[in-house]
């Protein structure tokens, strides 16, 4: 797997893991969870992109 399509997909799956939480398992608004799904996804991101340069 290449190291852009590995951050990727690790962005992908953090930010809908903590969206479906967020929105279903906490109840909170739409925008809350678009906004920490966003923040969560990003910050997987990061962290794929320093483990992939290691």
């Amino acid at each position: 797997m290449s190291k852009w399509r590995y951050i990727g997909m690790h962005a992908i799956v953090a930010a809908a893991f903590i969206f479906v939480l967020q929105r279903y398992g906490l109840s909170a608004t739409l925008e809350s969870s678009l906004l920490w799904a966003m923040i969560f996804g990003g910050c997987a991101a990061g962290l794929a992109y320093a483990q992939s340069n290691r």
